[in-house]
């Protein structure tokens, strides 16, 4: 009989476990070992390694384990040292712990094992860690160091609701500018080279303020020209006109926003508008911050305007389309900074 134990080896784990079972199976059947043996090609010894697993356990000890270390097993880290780098990169920035830079990359953590265990690691080993870590590269949110976490907490969990309990239309508004020279986006070429994108030297630009609610709706007004006090008093006026009831008006600290004359309006009409300033330096509390986002990305890209007349028309277009696409405007409440929002909706 030619042993053929070196040619099972080679088996995948599912075959090797089939070829278990059948000779299990052979000799629960009546045949003795050295039979079963013969008619599987392999040892005699084999079979009556496998006959007294099965006896001693049953099916669940012929089940292939897993090939190659356990896990854990060799790692240069122990358990301890891994959660404490684990812990450092949540916590920490690299320039915290006397690294340098704001951004975690796995040649700086590599860095920071070496400089707190003496051992120095491949970046693909560090990229193992970071993975069994539960770790992924992302691009960060961006914050301004002058922003207050605890009024933003503020806003979020007290303000916020608390306006939103009144019975009133309730709105969020942002200013947006849009210039001729801005490219947005990428563009197919050729490998090895970088596009390039001619522009006119003719530069203009066109400025809009939308409003949006969580129903859907939004209103716009699209200027050429800066944002003035004029053209905020008119938006407010033109926006008032569409309610039949008290309007809450969200907006950011933006300096027309907190004018002489804004103040002195919105005494005049506190019976039908009042306005409600977002904490400082926190734009991502306001959903009206993706519709801006939203009117770059999709106009920016195919824009064909030769002039400020021509741009107008299109932010206008863009504007009117968003309106009739009420889903769209609702969706600008889901992102998970401004969840909140909805959130104090529920009951």
């Amino acid at each position: 009989m030619t042993d053929l134990v070196g040619d099972a080896r080679r088996l995948s784990p599912d075959a090797q476990e089939a070829l278990r079972m059948r000779a299990v199976a052979a000799v629960r059947a009546g045949r003795n070992r050295r039979e079963a043996a013969e008619l599987l090609g392999v040892s005699a010894e084999s079979v009556a390694d496998w006959w007294a697993a099965w006896q001693a356990g049953g099916r669940e000890a012929l089940v292939s384990g897993r090939r190659g270390r356990r896990p854990g097993e060799h790692q240069v880290l122990d358990p301890d040292e891994q959660q404490c780098v684990r812990q450092a990169l949540l916590d920490h920035r690299p320039e915290d712990l006397g690294l340098g830079g704001q951004l975690w990359t796995r040649a700086m953590v590599g860095d920071l094992i070496a400089l707190l265990y003496r051992v120095r690691l491949t970046e693909q080993g560090v990229g193992k860690y970071l993975r069994r870590w539960g770790l992924s590269f992302q691009r960060p949110d961006k914050r301004a160091i002058e922003q207050g976490p605890e009024a933003v907490r503020a806003w979020r969990e007290e303000t916020w609701p608390a306006i939103r309990a009144r019975s009133a239309e309730v709105l969020s508004a942002d200013q947006v500018g849009v210039r001729s020279d801005q490219v947005s986006g990428r563009t197919w070429a050729a490998k090895g080279g970088t596009p390039t994108i001619r522009r006119t030297g003719n530069r203009f630009s066109v400025n809009a303020m939308s409003a949006i609610s969580t129903r859907g709706k939004m209103w716009f007004t699209a200027y050429r020209g800066s944002s003035t006090t004029t053209v905020f008093l008119d938006f407010l006026r033109r926006l008032v006109g569409q309610f039949d009831r008290k309007t809450h008006l969200v907006v950011d600290r933006h300096s027309v926003h907190r004018g002489k004359a804004v103040r002195e309006w919105l005494a005049e009409h506190e019976d039908r508008i009042v306005l409600h300033l977002l904490p400082a330096y926190a734009p991502e509390t306001d959903p009206d911050e993706f519709v801006n986002a939203d009117l770059k990305r999709t106009l920016l890209p195919a824009c064909r305007a030769r002039n400020a007349g021509g741009l107008a028309d299109e932010v206008r277009r863009f504007f009117h389309r968003r309106q009739n696409q009420p889903r769209i405007v609702r969706g600008y409440f889901r992102a998970p900074h401004v969840r909140y929002i909805l959130d104090a909706q529920k009951p």
